[in-house]
Protein backbone atom coordinates (compact mmCIF):
# COMPACT_ATOMS: atom_id res chain seq x y z
CA UNK A 1 0.00 0.00 0.00
CA UNK A 2 1.62 3.42 -1.11
CA UNK A 3 1.30 6.10 1.78
CA UNK A 4 -1.03 8.13 -0.32
CA UNK A 5 -3.37 5.31 -0.14
CA UNK A 6 -2.78 5.32 3.85
CA UNK A 7 -2.98 8.77 4.05
CA UNK A 8 -7.22 8.76 2.43
CA UNK A 9 -7.51 5.66 4.34
CA UNK A 10 -6.21 7.57 7.88
CA UNK A 11 -8.40 10.44 6.64
CA UNK A 12 -11.76 8.76 6.30
CA UNK A 13 -11.23 6.77 9.36
CA UNK A 14 -10.26 9.01 11.53
CA UNK A 15 -13.77 11.51 10.17
CA UNK A 16 -15.52 8.22 10.86
CA UNK A 17 -14.04 8.05 14.77
CA UNK A 18 -14.29 11.72 15.40
CA UNK A 19 -10.72 11.52 16.40
CA UNK A 20 -7.97 13.78 16.29
CA UNK A 21 -4.08 12.81 15.39
CA UNK A 22 -1.20 14.88 17.36
CA UNK A 23 2.24 13.94 16.57
CA UNK A 24 5.31 15.53 18.20
CA UNK A 25 8.01 17.33 16.91
CA UNK A 26 10.24 13.99 16.66
CA UNK A 27 7.81 11.65 14.77
CA UNK A 28 8.88 10.87 11.49
CA UNK A 29 7.67 12.93 8.81
CA UNK A 30 4.92 10.46 7.68
CA UNK A 31 3.32 10.45 10.69
CA UNK A 32 3.96 14.57 11.01
CA UNK A 33 2.31 14.55 7.54
CA UNK A 34 -0.99 13.13 8.70
CA UNK A 35 -1.08 15.05 11.87
CA UNK A 36 -3.77 17.58 12.93
CA UNK A 37 -1.33 19.35 14.90
CA UNK A 38 2.61 18.91 15.54
CA UNK A 39 4.21 20.30 18.57
CA UNK A 40 5.40 19.85 21.86
CA UNK A 41 3.92 17.54 24.82
CA UNK A 42 1.93 19.42 26.80
CA UNK A 43 1.07 22.05 23.93
CA UNK A 44 -0.68 18.87 22.16
CA UNK A 45 -3.04 18.22 25.15
CA UNK A 46 -3.38 21.78 26.02
CA UNK A 47 -4.93 21.73 22.47
CA UNK A 48 -6.57 18.01 22.40
CA UNK A 49 -8.73 19.20 25.16
CA UNK A 50 -10.17 22.26 23.64
CA UNK A 51 -11.56 20.02 20.53
CA UNK A 52 -14.51 18.38 20.22
CA UNK A 53 -12.64 15.27 19.27
CA UNK A 54 -13.87 11.82 20.87
CA UNK A 55 -10.57 10.20 20.01
CA UNK A 56 -6.98 11.51 20.43
CA UNK A 57 -4.42 9.56 18.57
CA UNK A 58 -0.86 10.55 20.31
CA UNK A 59 1.90 10.20 18.30
CA UNK A 60 4.53 10.26 20.53
CA UNK A 61 5.69 8.11 24.16
CA UNK A 62 4.02 7.11 26.79
CA UNK A 63 4.15 9.94 29.23
CA UNK A 64 2.70 11.94 26.70
CA UNK A 65 -0.82 10.04 26.36
CA UNK A 66 -0.74 10.00 29.94
CA UNK A 67 -0.84 13.60 29.65
CA UNK A 68 -3.31 13.86 27.48
CA UNK A 69 -5.49 11.59 29.11
CA UNK A 70 -4.91 13.71 32.30
CA UNK A 71 -5.86 17.01 30.69
CA UNK A 72 -9.06 14.86 28.70
CA UNK A 73 -10.79 12.25 31.18
CA UNK A 74 -13.78 12.71 28.79
CA UNK A 75 -12.17 11.52 25.53
CA UNK A 76 -10.35 8.57 24.56
CA UNK A 77 -6.38 8.37 24.08
CA UNK A 78 -4.87 6.21 22.03
CA UNK A 79 -0.88 5.50 21.14
CA UNK A 80 -0.35 3.89 17.79
CA UNK A 81 2.65 2.26 19.74
CA UNK A 82 2.19 1.33 23.31
CA UNK A 83 6.24 0.19 23.20
CA UNK A 84 6.90 3.98 22.97
CA UNK A 85 8.35 4.95 26.45
CA UNK A 86 10.39 7.93 27.54
CA UNK A 87 14.16 6.65 28.94
CA UNK A 88 14.31 9.72 30.83
CA UNK A 89 10.83 9.40 31.93
CA UNK A 90 11.51 6.19 33.68
CA UNK A 91 14.41 6.76 35.34
CA UNK A 92 12.61 8.13 37.95
CA UNK A 93 9.47 6.35 39.83
CA UNK A 94 6.68 7.93 42.33
CA UNK A 95 8.56 5.92 44.98
CA UNK A 96 11.89 7.20 44.19
CA UNK A 97 10.23 10.52 44.48
CA UNK A 98 8.25 10.06 48.12
CA UNK A 99 11.84 9.26 49.05
CA UNK A 100 13.36 11.87 48.36
CA UNK A 101 11.09 14.38 49.39
CA UNK A 102 10.59 12.75 52.98
CA UNK A 103 14.92 13.15 53.11
CA UNK A 104 13.93 17.12 52.08
CA UNK A 105 10.68 18.04 54.19
CA UNK A 106 9.54 21.45 53.55
CA UNK A 107 10.96 21.11 50.28
CA UNK A 108 9.12 22.11 47.15
CA UNK A 109 8.93 19.31 44.22
CA UNK A 110 9.36 20.37 40.83
CA UNK A 111 9.20 18.22 38.23
CA UNK A 112 9.49 17.92 34.30
CA UNK A 113 6.12 17.41 32.34
CA UNK A 114 8.50 14.41 31.02
CA UNK A 115 7.79 12.22 33.96
CA UNK A 116 4.61 9.48 34.72
CA UNK A 117 0.90 10.15 35.85
CA UNK A 118 2.10 8.80 38.66
CA UNK A 119 5.30 11.11 39.30
CA UNK A 120 3.37 14.18 38.89
CA UNK A 121 0.99 13.16 41.16
CA UNK A 122 3.69 13.36 43.70
CA UNK A 123 4.77 17.21 42.45
CA UNK A 124 4.05 20.25 43.87
CA UNK A 125 4.23 21.60 40.17
CA UNK A 126 5.20 20.83 37.03
CA UNK A 127 7.10 22.81 34.31
CA UNK A 128 8.39 22.15 30.96
CA UNK A 129 11.31 23.33 29.23
CA UNK A 130 10.17 26.84 28.03
CA UNK A 131 8.63 27.47 31.59
CA UNK A 132 10.82 25.13 34.01
CA UNK A 133 12.66 28.65 34.71
CA UNK A 134 9.81 30.94 35.57
CA UNK A 135 8.07 28.00 37.75
CA UNK A 136 11.45 28.26 39.90
CA UNK A 137 11.49 31.40 40.16
CA UNK A 138 8.09 31.66 41.16
CA UNK A 139 8.98 30.08 44.78
CA UNK A 140 11.48 32.72 46.35
CA UNK A 141 11.02 31.69 49.89
CA UNK A 142 11.23 28.18 49.53
CA UNK A 143 14.24 26.80 51.45
CA UNK A 144 15.00 23.84 49.20
CA UNK A 145 13.72 23.62 45.99
CA UNK A 146 13.56 19.42 44.20
CA UNK A 147 13.96 19.18 40.53
CA UNK A 148 13.21 15.90 39.02
CA UNK A 149 14.29 13.77 37.03
CA UNK A 150 16.67 15.47 33.98
CA UNK A 151 19.92 17.02 35.83
CA UNK A 152 20.48 18.79 32.64
CA UNK A 153 17.49 20.74 32.64
CA UNK A 154 18.24 21.10 36.23
CA UNK A 155 21.99 22.40 35.61
CA UNK A 156 20.18 25.14 32.94
CA UNK A 157 17.38 26.01 35.52
CA UNK A 158 19.98 26.99 38.46
CA UNK A 159 22.08 28.54 36.41
CA UNK A 160 19.04 30.90 35.12
CA UNK A 161 17.70 31.41 38.57
CA UNK A 162 20.68 31.50 40.58
CA UNK A 163 19.17 28.94 43.16
CA UNK A 164 20.73 25.81 43.73
CA UNK A 165 18.49 22.67 42.97
CA UNK A 166 17.97 19.27 44.56
CA UNK A 167 18.49 17.76 41.47
CA UNK A 168 17.98 13.84 39.78
CA UNK A 169 20.04 12.02 38.15
CA UNK A 170 18.21 11.63 34.81
CA UNK A 171 19.15 13.01 31.54
CA UNK A 172 17.62 12.16 28.01
CA UNK A 173 19.64 9.71 26.22
CA UNK A 174 19.41 11.31 22.99
CA UNK A 175 20.38 15.08 23.89
CA UNK A 176 23.18 13.85 25.44
CA UNK A 177 24.44 12.10 22.15
CA UNK A 178 25.52 15.68 21.30
CA UNK A 179 29.12 16.75 22.05
CA UNK A 180 30.58 19.90 21.99
CA UNK A 181 32.95 18.52 19.21
CA UNK A 182 29.65 18.82 17.00
CA UNK A 183 28.84 22.11 17.62
CA UNK A 184 32.59 23.20 17.06
CA UNK A 185 32.65 20.88 13.81
CA UNK A 186 28.93 22.22 12.65
CA UNK A 187 29.96 25.66 12.99
CA UNK A 188 33.47 25.60 11.10
CA UNK A 189 31.18 23.77 8.16
CA UNK A 190 28.35 27.14 8.76
CA UNK A 191 30.30 30.40 10.36
CA UNK A 192 27.16 32.03 9.76
CA UNK A 193 24.67 30.16 11.61
CA UNK A 194 23.28 30.82 14.71
CA UNK A 195 23.30 27.53 17.53
CA UNK A 196 19.78 27.02 18.87
CA UNK A 197 20.01 23.82 21.56
CA UNK A 198 18.02 22.10 23.99
CA UNK A 199 18.31 22.66 27.51
CA UNK A 200 18.17 18.68 27.78
CA UNK A 201 21.54 18.63 26.56
CA UNK A 202 24.72 18.40 28.25
CA UNK A 203 25.88 21.81 29.80
CA UNK A 204 29.17 22.39 27.90
CA UNK A 205 26.79 21.87 24.35
CA UNK A 206 24.76 24.69 26.20
CA UNK A 207 27.45 26.53 26.86
CA UNK A 208 27.86 27.36 22.84
CA UNK A 209 24.79 27.63 21.84
CA UNK A 210 23.49 31.35 20.70
CA UNK A 211 19.83 30.26 22.44
CA UNK A 212 18.51 27.77 24.85
CA UNK A 213 15.00 26.70 23.71
CA UNK A 214 12.67 24.29 23.76
CA UNK A 215 11.06 22.96 20.45
CA UNK A 216 8.51 24.71 20.25
CA UNK A 217 10.30 28.06 20.82
CA UNK A 218 12.71 26.24 18.57
CA UNK A 219 10.12 26.56 15.58
CA UNK A 220 9.29 30.13 16.59
CA UNK A 221 12.71 31.88 16.94
CA UNK A 222 13.35 29.93 13.57
CA UNK A 223 10.52 31.62 12.22
CA UNK A 224 11.67 35.01 13.68
CA UNK A 225 14.99 35.51 13.45
CA UNK A 226 17.12 36.91 10.43
CA UNK A 227 19.55 34.27 10.64
CA UNK A 228 19.13 32.03 7.23
CA UNK A 229 21.12 29.22 9.14
CA UNK A 230 20.66 27.24 11.84
CA UNK A 231 22.57 24.68 13.70
CA UNK A 232 19.74 22.59 15.38
CA UNK A 233 20.76 21.28 19.15
CA UNK A 234 17.45 18.34 19.45
CA UNK A 235 16.28 15.33 17.91
CA UNK A 236 16.92 15.11 14.43
CA UNK A 237 13.22 15.09 13.66
CA UNK A 238 12.35 18.55 14.00
CA UNK A 239 14.18 19.55 11.65
CA UNK A 240 11.68 18.29 9.17
CA UNK A 241 8.88 20.35 10.68
CA UNK A 242 11.79 23.20 10.91
CA UNK A 243 12.60 22.93 6.96
CA UNK A 244 8.33 22.88 6.21
CA UNK A 245 7.70 26.13 7.82
CA UNK A 246 10.74 27.80 6.42
CA UNK A 247 11.71 26.57 3.36
CA UNK A 248 13.74 29.58 2.36
CA UNK A 249 16.27 28.65 5.10
CA UNK A 250 18.74 25.90 5.91
CA UNK A 251 18.76 23.44 8.67
CA UNK A 252 22.08 21.73 9.95
CA UNK A 253 21.12 19.10 13.01
CA UNK A 254 23.92 19.28 15.61
CA UNK A 255 24.81 15.48 15.65
CA UNK A 256 22.64 13.11 13.20
CA UNK A 257 23.63 10.45 16.30
CA UNK A 258 20.73 12.43 18.49
CA UNK A 259 17.91 10.33 17.30
CA UNK A 260 15.17 8.42 19.50
CA UNK A 261 14.63 5.04 18.70
CA UNK A 262 10.94 5.66 20.96
CA UNK A 263 9.91 8.85 18.78
CA UNK A 264 10.82 6.25 15.90
CA UNK A 265 8.57 3.71 16.66
CA UNK A 266 5.05 5.05 15.07
CA UNK A 267 4.24 4.92 11.85
CA UNK A 268 1.39 5.25 9.30
CA UNK A 269 0.55 1.78 9.17
CA UNK A 270 0.30 1.65 13.07
CA UNK A 271 -1.52 5.25 13.08
CA UNK A 272 -4.35 3.23 10.53
CA UNK A 273 -4.64 0.01 13.11
CA UNK A 274 -4.99 2.08 16.12
CA UNK A 275 -8.16 4.21 14.55
CA UNK A 276 -9.55 0.70 13.20
CA UNK A 277 -8.90 -0.40 16.54
CA UNK A 278 -8.96 1.94 19.20
CA UNK A 279 -6.24 0.63 20.94
CA UNK A 280 -4.23 0.98 22.75
CA UNK A 281 -5.80 3.24 25.20
CA UNK A 282 -3.73 5.10 27.68
CA UNK A 283 -6.25 6.09 30.38
CA UNK A 284 -5.21 7.46 33.92
CA UNK A 285 -7.15 6.46 36.82
CA UNK A 286 -8.87 9.26 38.57
CA UNK A 287 -7.49 9.60 42.17
CA UNK A 288 -4.00 10.16 40.10
CA UNK A 289 -5.17 11.89 37.38
CA UNK A 290 -6.81 14.65 40.20
CA UNK A 291 -3.34 14.91 41.79
CA UNK A 292 -1.50 14.79 38.85
CA UNK A 293 -3.83 17.55 37.47
CA UNK A 294 -3.05 19.87 40.26
CA UNK A 295 0.37 20.07 39.88
CA UNK A 296 -0.24 20.94 36.05
CA UNK A 297 -2.78 23.68 36.98
CA UNK A 298 -0.13 24.89 39.30
CA UNK A 299 2.18 25.53 36.66
CA UNK A 300 -0.15 26.92 34.17
CA UNK A 301 -1.32 29.53 37.14
CA UNK A 302 2.29 30.27 37.04
CA UNK A 303 3.29 30.66 33.38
Amino acid sequence: MKFNELEIKIKELKKKRQAIILAHNYQLPEVQDVADFRGDSLELSRIAAKTDAKVIVFCGVHFMAETASILCPDKKVIMPDINAGCPMANMITAADLKKLKAEHPGAIAVGYVNTSAQVKAELDVCCTSTNAVAVVNAFKTAKEIIFVPDKYLANFVSKQTARKLISWNGYCPTHVKILPEDIKREKRFHPEAKVMVHPECLPQVVDLADVVLSTGKMCKFAAETEAKELIVGTEVGLIYRLKQDNPKKEFYPASERAVCPNMKRTTQEKILWALEELKEEVKVADEIRQRAKLAIDKMLEIA
